[in-house]
């Protein structure tokens, strides 16, 4: 699959997605301090999967109906890369067919879909 990772959601959980052989783009590695709407039409264009802790994203593609390819927030109150991973993990061992454009919010205990057509 193809990644974005969000500069809040950091270069471990990238390192991780390319040692598991994925195409990742990591925003805190290449683009530091790029903003919002910069990320998610690169992702985007891209057709990469955004990965983010930055909740701006759900209302962006939720209320503002910005195109993307999908989304992933990350609400965790373990914020360290280790927790991120395992989520990430588990996402991908049982969400995979559902990443894709969707905007995904993921908890520390549950998954929530929001599907969009087309």
């Amino acid at each position: 699959m193809r990644f974005l990772v969000d500069e809040c959601t950091g270069p471990t959980v990238a390192r991780w997605l390319r040692k598991q052989g994925h195409d990742v783009f990591s925003v805190y590695e290449e683009a530091r301090g790029a903003d919002d709407d910069y990320l998610l039409t690169k992702a985007y264009s891209e057709k990469r999967i955004l990965i983010t802790n930055d909740k701006d994203f759900g209302e962006k593609v939720v209320r503002e109906t910005k195109p993307h390819w999908g989304v992933i927030i990350l609400r965790l109150k373990d914020e360290r890369s280790e927790n991120k991973i395992r989520v990430v993990k588990h996402l991908l061992e049982n969400y995979a067919s559902e990443l894709e454009g969707n905007l995904i919010i993921a908890t520390d205990k549950s998954v929530r879909i929001i599907r969009f057509k087309g």
